[in-house]
């Protein structure tokens, strides 16, 4: 009777907790394999988005553009004119001021943190031990009635106003499709630091053998979000030089 009790225990186990028996290198694994694989991502070496954010109702549009050298930047088509945000060009990270309209360059710490996540293209987990990132399961967690894979991501550190900070997200994978669901990762400055940023994605599709998130949200955990469609996704496309230099300044003769 104690055998078949233990047999019966064994079993329930092995029911209750499937997800377990997972590493978080084989759901990695399974997700480059479902998205195209690794291959694939790595023969990226650029990438430009043409989507729309909401706010407030307005739908604002935007084209993002993302290269494997580093290089990025995001261009807003706001009334007539034309702001340009997250603009890093290698070295320098710059933005227009929504007030003034001309081009502001951030500040040595902030630069050096932004140039640090450009090795996340084309995907942060590709690679990530030649990185020097860790990742580690968590376990599962259901979001919105669906079963989640937590993985832990840890990168290089940051430094924030001088101290060294942790660099931590947490992604979402579907246990059943094997792609990020939610990303979630502490806010280390401005009004909202000390709060959880929250990112979800959705609507994959496929461009050019390679399935991609077309729809997305962006806010504080349990908060306000603001939705960002994607309209077109194009891999390796011709990318003005000029897209991502920083203007210089017109003076009166």
């Amino acid at each position: 009777m104690k055998t078949l009790h233990k047999l019966i225990m064994v079993i329930a186990l092995a029911i209750a907790m499937p997800a377990q028996a997972q590493t978080a290198d084989e759901i990695l694994d399974t997700y480059f394999e479902n998205i195209g694989g690794k291959e694939n991502l790595k023969a990226i070496k650029g990438m430009k988005m043409t989507a729309s954010v909401n706010q407030g109702g307005m739908e604002i549009p935007l084209e993002i553009y993302q290269m494997s050298d580093g290089r990025q930047a995001t261009v807003i088509k706001l009334q007539g004119q034309e702001f340009k945000q997250g603009v890093f060009d290698g070295e320098s990270l710059w933005g227009t001021n929504f007030q003034t309209g001309k081009a502001e360059k951030s500040d040595a710490e902030t630069t050096a943190n932004f140039k640090l996540n450009t090795n996340d293209f084309p995907d942060a987990f590709l690679d990530y031990k030649e990185k020097g990132y860790t990742v580690e399961l968590m376990g599962t967690e259901t979001i919105e009635g669906t079963e989640t894979f937590k993985i832990k991501l840890v990168k290089e550190p940051l430094t924030i106003e001088g101290e060294t900070v942790e660099d931590i997200s947490f992604y979402y994978f579907d246990a059943e499709n094997f792609v990020p669901l939610a990303l979630e990762s502490q806010i280390n400055q401005g009004p909202a630091k000390g709060q959880m940023q929250y990112i979800t994605f959705s609507d994959y599709q496929e461009v050019d053998g390679i399935y991609m998130p077309f729809s997305m949200s962006q806010g504080v955990k349990n908060g306000p979000s603001q939705p960002i469609s994607m309209t077109t996704i194009e891999l390796n496309p011709e990318v003005d030089e000029a897209i991502f230099a920083f203007p210089e300044e017109v003076t009166d003769k």
